[in-house]
């Protein structure tokens, strides 16, 4: 989780400073990124201080303790008054209580990542939403970005996009993204929407099944639907995320 939160966060020209125990680790990385390093403990005061949390905007805390996440931030707000704090918990006993522990009066948590919940979260919705790929809600979920192939028979296939508003006049929805013989192509009005399309498009999540029907056939993703109850699926996060699915 921090090799990726690092990689990301350098690939956006972001000043970095990375705190870990591993100096060897630390140094690998200063090799290889334009970063600062500091090695010590995360939650403690005087290694915070050191790596710049005095002026810091933000504290990403991705350790693998969740306690030693939860007191960086609690030191980087207390201490430092750091505006952003994020942190990594993975432990369904402090997730499941979040609303009640993560906030300015209690453990000061601004944005939470819960690595198991997002999984779990992720297997919901593909049951939910039978034949898509992938989605993902946004605006507390009252908005979502669905990935379905299209299949022959489906409605809108061979058809052009700009023809989506006939087929669903009552429903706003916008392709963001084709994905063709795994290449991209840039939606317009004029474009063809062929089977074997993997279409990205967004809309409100109670209309989710019904721009889906129009990319396959409805018994296609009924049958599938029908059958989700049979379907096996192997975890990989753990038990802990096997046994609250």
């Amino acid at each position: 989780m921090a090799e990726l939160s690092r990689k990301n966060l350098v690939g956006e020209n972001n000043d970095i400073t990375l705190v870990d125990t591993n100096g060897d680790r630390l140094r690998s990385l200063q090799d290889k990124f334009d970063l600062r390093v500091v090695q010590g403990h995360g939650s403690h005061p005087r290694v915070l201080r050191e790596a710049g949390a005095d002026d810091a905007d933000m504290l990403v805390a991705v350790t693998s303790s969740d306690e030693t996440n939860m007191v960086a931030c609690q030191v980087a707000y207390s201490l430092f008054n750091t505006p952003n704090r994020i942190a990594r918990i993975r432990s369904p006993d402090y997730v499941r209580d979040a609303d009640k522990l993560f906030h300015s009066e209690a453990v000061p948590i601004d944005h939470l990542i819960a690595p198991e919940q997002l999984v779990i979260d992720n297997i919901y919705r593909l049951i939910e939403y039978p034949g898509a790929l992938q989605v993902v809600n946004f605006a507390e979920g009252k908005v979502s970005l669905a990935v379905v192939k299209a299949y022959y028979g489906g409605p809108l296939v061979g058809n052009a996009l700009s023809t989506m508003r006939e087929h669903m006049p009552h429903i706003d929805t916008r392709v963001a993204a084709i994905f063709r013989h795994d290449r991209p192509i840039r939606p317009q009005g004029s474009t063809i929407v062929e089977a074997g399309d993997e279409v990205f498009f967004i809309a409100a999540s109670q209309h989710i099944r019904a721009v889906m029907s129009e990319l396959q056939r409805l018994e296609k993703t009924l049958q599938a639907h029908h059958a989700g109850w049979r379907r096996k699926y192997r975890c990989g996060s753990g038990p802990s995320a096997g046994k609250r699915l």
